[in-house]
């Protein structure tokens, strides 16, 4: 995936790195998530109720009273933008409306005083970590693998997915203005660009809510951001024969050039300057929406975690030997949206994504890391009640759907509560998984909530931001370090 020289640059940085955290702790939490899935709430939750003393009973150095406080600090890394945590959370709390999703990379450095678990260790001075958190879009991990393929590879793999019956119609345009190129034709613009449009075009159609797909590289192409419009971003696979060379100012030639530009300006800075240098991760999934997608969309979403797992640098690292290579040691799967459902269906969730995660590590060949599986809602925006009906008794959510949002004929004003049954997941997970499995019977009820308003207390005082598994997440992630 690298070469001697980007390793060699890998190995100053991270020893640049290891010598400052000598005297100052820190811990590099990369943050990801494929569409949809909720990164900039669970930042800002997690934030939010480590500087507010928030409810997290199962983050033990909390529960215990041993953190003495938190704070933000001023992010090592000034050529990276800053995640605007103050913006996010006052749109969570003040307009009670979701913070708009993750478009490039962000970091935020938040330092944790705490006091040492072990008595000898409290005889000396208190700890402290900084942990540096790095959002960045999940999309731009399945770019990753691309710095193993060369052209033809790349294009084979891609081709054979917009081929399949699940994309075809969506690929249509796309396939129709390859099937009629000549690659040897000579290169020109505005055909390149064509199918560059077309096939990223077709790329964002797979993302939409109906079919929820994951597989979707090159990521830059569903969020380009000011790379728009760049030689780099103006390709698209080709029907190339492996092993060939096509002539000097071809299509083939043209497209397979830009291809290599891509991985040389995009996916190789992405790798060195930030995703190498993590030390924890957390992915976030929507795993609901592709259930409610159907089985195509399940597979899919399973063939992104293998793909995304093979990039990962996984293993312990030694005290010595994290001097010279960063390993990811735990990384965390979370199916997000967990308030969307009844608590009943938590267990078979974890169940899912416990099934895709285990499918994905086979194939992946990965070991080394420590990994596991939480079903998650960073921001809780439901509550749980049971509605009577005769003599059956239904467990429901309880919340406030977002204007616009609709259940039957029912349409919502952004301020009205209502009961949702949101419907039940298979116990089994394997039945998601057979070639004609269809999806749930009755699907499961999306609705969009608002954010919730805080509670208070008897005593007039406001709680923080309610979650699920939150301090399970943060015991996961950084228990051991706060020891």
């Amino acid at each position: 995936m690298t070469s001697l020289a980007d390793e060699a640059r890998l190995v100053l940085d991270n020893f640049a790195d290891r010598t400052t955290g000598l005297f100052h702790p820190n811990l590099r939490l990369g943050v990801a998530g494929l569409s949809r899935a909720g990164k900039t709430v669970f930042i800002t939750a997690l934030v939010h109720n480590l500087l507010h003393g928030g409810r997290l009973s199962l983050f033990e150095a909390q529960a215990s009273g041993r953190i003495m406080r938190s704070y933000l600090e001023e992010q090592p890394d000034d050529a990276v933008p800053r995640f605007q945590y103050e913006e996010h959370i006052r749109t969570i709390l003040e307009d009670r409306a979701w913070p708009k999703s993750t478009r490039a990379i962000s970091e935020l450095r938040l330092t944790i005083e705490y006091e040492s678990a072990s008595g000898w260790s409290r005889m000396f001075s208190g700890g402290r970590l900084s942990l540096d958190i790095v959002d960045y879009p999940g999309e731009w991990l399945l770019d990753l693998p691309l710095l193993d393929k060369d052209f033809a590879r790349f294009s084979a793999e891609a081709l054979e997915r917009a081929r399949l019956p699940s994309r075809q119609a969506m690929a249509g345009k796309f396939l129709a203005l390859v099937d009629g190129l000549d690659l040897g034709q000579p290169a020109d613009e505005p055909t390149a660009q064509s199918l560059s449009t077309a096939f990223a075009e077709y790329l964002k159609a797979c993302r939409d809510d109906s079919t929820a797909l994951s597989t979707l590289p090159p990521g830059r192409f569903l969020m380009p951001g000011d790379l728009e419009g760049s030689p780099a971003l103006t390709f698209a696979p080709l029907p190339v024969e492996p092993g060939r060379t096509y002539p000097k100012g071809s299509l083939a030639a043209l497209l397979a050039r830009r291809y290599e530009a891509y991985k040389t300006v995009v996916v190789k800075p992405f790798f060195r300057e930030h995703f190498a240098r993590l030390d924890r991760q957390i992915l976030l999934v929507d795993v609901m929406q592709a259930i409610n997608a159907g089985p195509e969309a399940v597979r899919d979403l399973e063939t992104a975690l293998a793909d995304i797992l093979g990039c990962f640098r996984p293993g312990r690292n030694s005290w010595l030997g994290s001097f010279l290579t960063r390993r990811i040691d735990r990384i965390l799967v979370a199916a997000t949206k967990a308030d969307h459902l009844h608590r009943d269906s938590h267990r078979p969730l974890e169940a899912i994504v416990r099934r895709l995660l285990d499918d994905a590590i086979a194939r992946a060949k990965f070991s080394g890391a420590e990994t596991d599986v939480l079903a998650l809602a960073a921001v809780r925006a439901t509550r749980e009640a049971t509605v009577t009906d005769g003599d059956d008794r239904l467990p429901v959510i309880v919340g406030t759907p977002a204007a616009g949002e609709t259940i039957g004929r029912d349409t919502f004003d952004g301020e009205t509560e209502t009961a949702v049954f949101p419907g039940d997941l298979p116990s089994d997970p394997a039945r998601l998984f057979l070639p004609n499995a269809g999806k749930p019977a009755d699907g499961i009820r999306f609705v969009r909530f608002r954010p919730p308003r805080l509670e208070r207390t008897a005593e007039g005082l406001t709680l923080s931001l309610p979650h699920i598994r939150l301090d399970r997440a943060l015991q996961f992630l950084l228990g051991d370090r706060l020891a």
